[in-house]
């Protein structure tokens, strides 16, 4: 009976997918098979059309219906021209007339857009089980025990959570319940989530006109930006990670004068809101251990950058700078899109929670869904091996990004490990001023060509390589044809 039903199930919500999929490649699917390059070819040729009243009529209408009925703080990407996705495929996202954009914003589809694994982990587990997460079930367990796996292991107690924003506020609780102290030290422009307590910690939005401002109990660092921060230079030389250590330490030092007591120290472990930033050798091994020596924890954020992206330099971002965290929160990758993320802890940490006696529950945390979702995201990194993808394609696109640097004056960096690469663009190489309005223009520039890519960086001016871990190759290769042309059309 149970088989029955299930069969029937999938069988039912098979139909349903192949409606959907002809729907968005159109009713005969001859675009269906069809690679995203040529797809491409035939909108250059004109075979397809680019863009129609239709679609025009689409985007309009949803624009003007997300305005009345959706917070309108709340972002989009491409304002002066907004994009309708129609569905996504690997590292390419389509709009309604099947146009497809290379992707290189999109850290969140970790191993792909609609991985089959993933969508059928999903599929199988949706019709079987999904309920409140203080029912015993096992894909709990198995995920806990991979990410283990993975990790340090003095990290070895898991709270798993919905999203990065819930898991680094759980991860300052965990933190303030251990040391009993009260006070963050947080490097300058870095972004760790959207509550309140996070906002109050989080120098991209508290600085904002608007911002909650920086509290008394917010102590910032500087960002250690060798690039163009107070002390520059080769981002290997140990001297530039022990000059931005110093004046950190005169942070905290000001701050124990003013009888404040620290609690914690949370970093992400390259900075991407920040404009990613690599940390110079030697910086963040410095601060872990002053920070340990006031009686604080280190708590690595690794929503933007773990599980595999920076490749061979690690795992995780934090293995980069040799240091092992006390907490480590990890986010937007896990679930390829789905809202899973967790927190990993020490034994003695967690205990100290549990001694509070104040019980900690999460609805949807660890949910039996959100489990195989993730832990089929874990295997898949292993099985198509994308961190060693994530290493050689990472490696290709620095290669040929320094070959345009030569070329182009704009580029004043090219930064990052793995597919976590930023690329400064400055007004002059020797004064560094930053050219906003012109990385506003290349990003549009290439979103017309194809390639969807952000900027960020207090200046807005550093353009973010952060894509699907499948990226190859080839797509690098047209994404730095579309970037040349741009660039000499500024």
């Amino acid at each position: 009976m149970k088989a029955d039903v299930l069969s029937n199930g999938i069988a039912s919500s098979n139909k349903i997918e192949n409606k959907q999929k002809q729907k968005a490649h159109g009713q005969n699917g001859a675009h269906a098979t069809m690679s995203p390059v040529a797809k491409r070819a035939k909108f250059e040729n004109g075979d397809i059309q680019k863009s129609s009243k239709g679609s025009e009529s689409l985007v309009s209408d949803t624009l003007e219906k997300r305005h009345r009925m959706i917070g309108r703080a709340t972002e989009i990407h491409y304002p002066e021209c907004p994009l309708y996705i129609e569905y996504g495929r690997g590292a390419f996202l389509y709009d309604a007339n099947d146009k497809p954009f290379l992707d290189l914003m999109n850290n969140v589809a970790h191993v792909g857009h609609c991985h089959p694994k993933v969508t059928q982990a999903s599929h199988n587990q949706i019709q079987q089980l999904n309920t409140n997460s203080r029912f015993l079930h096992d894909k709990i367990i198995k995920v806990a025990e991979k990410l283990k796996s993975t990790l340090p292991s003095k990290l070895s107690v898991c709270f798993f959570v919905n999203s990065g924003s819930e898991a680094n506020d759980l991860a300052v609780q965990l933190a303030r319940a251990y040391t009993k102290h009260y006070d963050v030290a947080v490097i300058d422009d870095a972004y760790h989530g959207h509550t309140l307590a996070l906002m109050e910690i989080s120098p991209y939005k508290f600085k904002r006109a608007g911002g909650l401002g920086q509290r008394e109990f917010i102590h910032v660092l500087a960002r250690p930006d060798s690039y163009r921060g107070d002390h520059q230079g080769n981002n290997d030389d140990p001297k530039i990670g022990e000059a931005y250590f110093k004046d950190a330490k005169r942070v905290l030092d000001q701050a124990v004068d003013n009888n404040r007591k620290i609690a914690l120290c949370i970093t992400e472990s390259m900075m991407s809101c920040g404009g990613q930033i690599i940390y110079p050798a030697g910086y963040l091994k410095s601060l872990y251990d002053y920070t340990r020596s006031l009686g604080g924890i280190c708590i690595a954020d690794e929503v933007q950058v773990g599980i595999g992206r920076s490749g061979s330099k690690g795992f995780w971002g934090f293995q980069h700078q040799d240091v092992i965290p006390d907490v480590v929160t990890i986010g937007k990758p896990f679930g390829n899109g789905h809202p899973v993320s967790v927190v990993v802890t020490t034994e003695e940490i967690a205990q100290a929670w549990e001694d509070r006696k104040v019980p900690y529950f999460n609805t949807f945390g660890g949910n039996p869904v959100s489990m195989a979702i993730a832990l089929s995201v874990l295997e898949v990194v292993e099985e198509e091996k994308l961190q060693e993808n994530a290493e050689e394609v990472g490696n290709h696109c620095l290669q040929r990004l320094n070959v345009l640097k030569d070329k182009h004056q704009i580029i004043g960096d090219v930064r990052g490990f793995g597919l976590f690469i930023g690329i400064e663009l400055s007004e002059d190489r020797v004064t560094k001023v930053p050219a906003t309005e012109k990385a506003n223009t290349v990003v549009y520039s290439l979103r017309n060509r194809g390639v969807l890519i952000s900027r960020d960086g207090p200046d807005r001016n550093v353009l973010k390589i952060k894509p699907p871990m499948v990226i190859n190759k080839k797509d690098i290769d047209f994404f730095i044809e579309q970037l040349d042309q741009v660039l000499t059309e500024l």
